[in-house]
């Protein structure tokens, strides 16, 4: 499952970084639509994905090892609470830069 998460993951990395280009160029003639269209709603969605994703997978794993060795829980759950707000921070500031494009 884990592979075909990652599989999926680089196939819309590839078409995004394809549809780059596509998006710079200017219409040939007036009224032409242009190949792709790509929109931040789109890019939004992805980042929001990935974040939770990433949140999902930091949980998950904290209360396994909480459950593991529950004397050194209140470590653990600081060490998740920061790299969950990293994740969040990235992730807005993703939103924002596909919501300006």
């Amino acid at each position: 499952m884990a592979q075909f998460v990652k599989t999926c993951f680089l196939v819309v990395a590839a078409i995004v970084a394809m549809s780059v280009p596509a998006m710079a160029q200017e219409a040939a003639a007036a009224g032409s639509q242009p190949l792709i269209s790509f929109s931040g709603a789109a890019g939004a969605g992805i980042v929001m994905l990935g974040a939770a994703f990433g949140i999902g997978k930091i949980g998950a794993a904290a209360v396994e090892s909480m459950a593991r060795q529950p004397e050194v829980a209140g470590d653990i759950r600081g060490a998740m609470i920061v790299a969950a707000a990293l994740i969040e921070g990235a992730t807005f500031f993703a939103l924002i830069v596909c919501m300006q494009s």
